[in-house]
Order: structure tokens, then C-alpha cells, then sequence
């Protein structure tokens, strides 16, 4: 045996502004992205909590063979305005798009001026709510820019671009946040295995990216058709397969179901079933499907799917302790393998009876300009179940947008979905209407009302973001919408200098003055317009009196007293 020594390989560490970055020499980086490139046929998408970008190689260390002086740098005198005379840029300005970049690792809790994430129990007993924040391995859906926009530009720098994902196109970036009744053991399931429900059901689908031709030469259908954002985008994918797996998906939940699901026909699911009679006979949702999934369908298809498997493994359990007192502790591992263990583990051993409300936004965009950036336009897709909320900032005006609407039985669309099944619509001593005692009509769990309509049927909305046309994001649970205004909300975050400020300033103020002491947690996604976001309207001077007035009010010891 011949002992060959072994070859060492340097590790460079750095720390820049907050941000842990890791560097290995280029053989090794070219060997990993190929071992992860062949391990990805093999091994399900994963999930990352961190996103990957280009940093120059100048800010880590002295670069020898960059200029002399910063191009940003140059006297007045030196300098050539942009008159459009010139068809070249700058050699300098060339030498900096040309030079040498890193790609590195951002985690998304550490990038404090994109992202910011924070929590509160309040005065309740434990913490329900759960939130997550990543990419996911899914092709791009942004609607393709316009010829005019990408042809026969100047290249930008590299700093200002993300890292490619595996399939090629930029990475799509996803916020979730969950709030849990009845205990934490929904709203955990979904942070954890929600966005694998995405990836799985796209790598099912053979969903294609929104941004590549066809065999054909051909686009995606509807990109030019899509301006009010409210027309989704045929990618290329397996129809066929699509269509199947909802045919299932759509009996089993008649089977185990029933009720509600006899007659249950998703929005946006391109097959459909023969309404009460449930032979499951599969046609399509006119001719736009044929051919062709869309990124709304894979996001519906993933919401009921997960709800589905939550809700079997918790039919499957024994609700009464002395059941199962007699028999061994390890029988299923016995009796059906660790994978019907591990299946049955969720939500706990017992069988868990409350559920979870959820709210999900995705972003993707058309180059790998990163969404945060002035100049990048981008598409957002909101998966809404229950009443956690998303708002936008609109930098303009300064006003905050509700993406989404509660789901409760005082809304008229939801009240008309459920009045044929749910016999038992009272209205409690706060004046709220609430359904066999629960007060959202939609969410995941909740295993005794499925039958009469509490479903994770989602509410999907996709908007067409400009450059720098919103300032921010932002998702927060009802323990912060249940107490503070849109407005109120919007105009705190504008006050902070970093997102991470904004959701802990959010999550502060509304447990500061808050009287039902729920909850509360508050995600905070930087945008385009993130600098100029005092600029529009009254900054933040609209809500500034209320909200002092409501502190003084929640602080004044003899407020208590009446």
C-alpha cells in the first residue's frame, strides 16, 4: 500500500458588515457544483436560508490589477457625463465590470438591510406562530421584460447580480409566515415542510422556467397579456402528469373527507372531476391549461396536498390516551417502518385537533438583478390562507396595500362558500361572527371542521412589480394586524434605518399597546424603493400623533382603571 500525502487546501474566513462568508479555492468550488449538480438528479430540491450573489473581490482584499483610483473617485474634471454621444463606456468604468468576483453565501437572518425577522409571545403562555425565509429550487415564473429593455445593454457590475440557481435562471426567494391555534404543532409542520411541497410538486410537474423558449422557439403563453398582473403566466410542464396527480389529490380528499369535498373544485386546478358524483372523469379548465402548468396551480396543489397529509396522519392516531395504553410503545415501527412512523409523527403522537392559518410570498425576477435592487423589476406571487396579512409600501405615495383579506365568516365570499354547510354561524359576545367556534374559515388542520368547510383552499394573487415601484414588504400574524392600522404598520418601518429595525419596532409597538396580548410576529423584505420610502405622501408623519397618543394611553397607570 502506497500512502499518498494528503494535499492541503486553505480556507479563507472573512466577516463584512454582518455577513459570515466562506471561500474555497476554485478547483474545490468547480468539484462541489458538480457533485451537487449530479446528486440533484438523485436527491429531492432542497431548501436554502440563505441567498447567493457576487461580492468584489476588492472589498475582501487588495486587488493588484484594478486601478489605481476608484472610478467614483475621479475629479470633475476627469470624469465624462452620460450625454449619449459615446457608444462605449468608460475603459474604467469597464475594468470595474470586468474585474474579479466571489460568489458567496448570505444567510437571510445575518442580510439585516434585506431582511428582518421578528417575534413576540406577548401574555400568552407559549408561542404559536412560526415564520421561514429562503430560495427554493423552482424555475423562474417572472414575466419576461420587454425587448427593449434587455437588448444591446451594457453589461452591469457583477456585484450587483445573484448567483444562478441550479436550473439556470435567478433565484426565486420565499417568506412565509404562520400563525397556530391550538397549540404550535401546525404552524411548525408548515415552516418546516411547506416549501418542499412547492419543490416536489414543480420537479413532479416538470415545470419550466417562464424566461426560456420551447422546443418550438416559442415564449410562455399570456406574458405580453398579463399588465394589471392578474392573468398567469402557461409554462412549459407535464400536463398530463399535472392533471393526475390532481385527479387524486382531489378523490382522496372526497374519500377521507367527504362532506365540503364532494363537491370540491379548486380555483385554479386544471383538471376536473364530475362535481357530486365524483368519478373523477379529468377534463380542463378551457384550452389555456392544455399544454402547459402554471405557477398558481403548483402553489394550490402544494397547500392541499400538505393539508391533506396533516390531516391523515392525525385521522389515523388515537384520540383516547387509554387506547393505546395496552400496547407497545414502538408498534408502528414494528408493525409499518420508519417511514409510516415518521408520517404519523405529525403534529405529535396524540391526535392534534387545531390548525394553523399561513401567508406566503414568492418573488422572482426576469434577470439576476437581485429585488432589492432600484433598477430590477420583479413578479410577486401571494399564497394567502386564513388572516395572517401582507401589505405593500408604495413609495409614490407612501400608502400601505393590502394583499390580502381575512377569512372569516363576516366576509360575503366566504359567508356564500360555506352557508349551505355550515348550519352553526353565531356571533359571540364581541360582536364576531365565528363558525363552529373558530374564527377563520379558512386553514390548514383543524380535522373536525373539515367537513363543513374549513379548508387550505388558497387565495393566490400575483402583482408586476417596477423598479423601485415599493419600498418594502411586509408579512405579520393577527396578533399584529389585530391591533395596529395598515397605515400604522407602514409607517413605523419607514421610520427604521434597516428592515430588522422595522419588524422589531412592529412587533414592539404592537405588544406595547396591544390589550389581548396575542402573538405577534412581523417579516420585513426590502424592495427597490426601500430609500426613498419617506419621500412619498406624508412619510411618516400620517399616524405619528395616534401612535404617541396610543403609547402615552397604554403606559398611563391610570388608563387601567377605567
Amino acid at each position: 500500500m502506497i500512502w499518498a500525502p494528503a494535499r492541503r487546501v486553505t480556507v479563507r474566513t472573512w466577516t463584512l458588515t454582518n455577513y459570515t462568508f466562506v471561500a474555497l479555492p476554485k478547483r474545490h468550488q468547480n468539484t462541489n457544483s458538480a457533485a451537487s449538480a449530479n446528486s440533484r438528479t438523485v436527491k429531492r430540491p432542497e431548501f436554502h436560508d440563505y441567498f447567493v450573489t457576487h461580492l468584489p473581490s476588492s472589498s475582501l482584499h487588495p486587488d493588484p490589477r484594478g486601478l489605481s483610483s476608484s472610478y467614483h473617485k475621479f475629479p470633475r474634471s476627469a470624469s465624462v457625463p452620460h450625454t449619449g454621444a459615446i457608444s462605449h463606456p468608460p475603459t474604467s468604468f469597464q475594468a470595474l465590470v470586468d474585474r474579479e468576483t466571489t460568489v458567496v453565501r448570505i444567510p437571510l437572518r445575518s442580510a439585516k438591510h434585506h431582511f428582518g425577522a421578528a417575534t413576540s409571545r406577548g401574555t400568552r403562555v407559549s408561542n404559536e406562530d412560526t415564520h421561514q425565509a429562503g430560495v427554493l429550487d423552482i424555475p423562474a415564473f417572472a414575466k419576461r421584460p420587454p425587448a427593449s429593455v434587455t437588448i444591446k445593454r451594457t453589461a452591469a457590475p457583477l456585484e450587483n447580480r445573484g448567483a444562478d440557481s441550479a436550473s439556470g435562471d435567478p433565484q426565486v426567494f420565499y417568506f412565509g409566515v404562520f400563525d397556530g391555534h391550538g397549540g404550535s404543532e401546525c404552524s411548525t409542520f408548515l415552516k418546516d415542510t411547506l416549501h418542499e411541497y412547492i419543490q416536489d410538486t414543480a420537479a413532479e410537474s416538470e415545470f419550466q422556467s417562464s424566461l426560456s423558449k420551447d422546443r418550438e422557439g416559442h415564449f410562455p403563453k399570456n406574458e405580453s397579456e398579463i399588465s394589471r398582473g392578474d392573468l398567469p403566466i402557461i409554462q412549459q410542464g407535464n400536463h398530463k402528469r399535472m392533471a393526475e396527480m390532481e385527479k387524486t389529490l382531489v378523490q382522496n380528499w372526497r374519500r377521507l373527507v367527504g362532506g365540503y369535498f364532494k363537491r370540491f373544485v379548486p380555483a385554479h386546478f386544471s383538471f376536473r372531476g364530475n362535481g357530486a358524483q365524483g368519478n373523477g372523469s379529468a377534463t380542463c379548465n378551457g384550452d389555456d391549461h392544455a399544454g402547459g402548468v402554471t405557477i398558481e396551480e403548483i402553489l394550490e396543489y402544494a397547500f392541499l396536498r400538505a393539508d391533506l397529509d396533516f390531516v391523515s396522519a392525525q385521522a389515523a392516531k388515537e384520540d383516547d390516551e387509554l387506547a393505546t395504553a395496552h400496547k407497545p410503545q414502538y408498534q408502528d415501527d414494528i408493525l409499518y417502518g420508519p417511514k409510516h412512523t415518521q408520517r404519523m409523527k405529525l403534529g405529535g403522537y396524540r391526535r392534534f385537533k387545531g390548525g394553523s392559518t399561513a401567508s406566503v410570498a414568492l418573488i422572482s425576477t426576469p434577470t439576476p438583478t437581485p429585488f432589492w435592487h432600484p433598477s430590477a423589476p420583479s413578479s410577486l406571487l401571494i399564497s394567502h390562507v386564513g388572516d395572517t396579512r401582507i401589505l405593500l409600501c408604495s413609495t409614490a405615495t407612501g400608502e400601505a396595500i393590502p394583499l390580502t383579506s381575512n377569512h372569516h365568516p363576516s366576509s360575503p365570499i366566504e359567508a356564500n362558500r360555506l352557508r349551505r354547510y355550515a348550519a352553526t354561524f353565531v356571533t359571540d359576545s364581541f360582536g364576531e361572527e365565528r363558525m363552529s367556534g373558530l374564527a377563520n374559515t379558512r386553514a390548514f388542520g383543524d380535522v373536525q371542521s373539515k367537513r363543513i368547510g374549513i379548508s387550505a383552499e388558497p387565495e393566490i394573487r400575483r402583482i408586476e412589480m417596477g423598479p423601485a415601484e415599493y419600498s418594502f414588504l411586509v408579512l405579520m400574524t393577527d396578533g399584529i394586524s389585530g391591533t395596529l392600522t395598515d397605515q400604522e404598520v407602514v409607517d413605523i418601518i419607514k421610520e427604521a434605518k434597516t428592515p430588522d429595525e422595522g419588524a422589531r419596532n412592529v412587533v414592539n409597538f404592537a405588544t406595547e399597546v396591544t390589550k389581548e396580548g396575542d402573538n405577534a410576529t412581523c417579516l420585513v423584505v426590502r424592495l427597490g424603493g426601500w430609500e426613498r420610502r419617506l419621500e412619498g405622501g406624508l412619510g411618516s408623519l400620517g399616524t405619528r400623533e395616534s401612535r404617541e397618543w396610543r403609547r402615552q394611553e397604554a403606559t398611563d397607570p391610570r388608563s387601567s382603571r377605567r
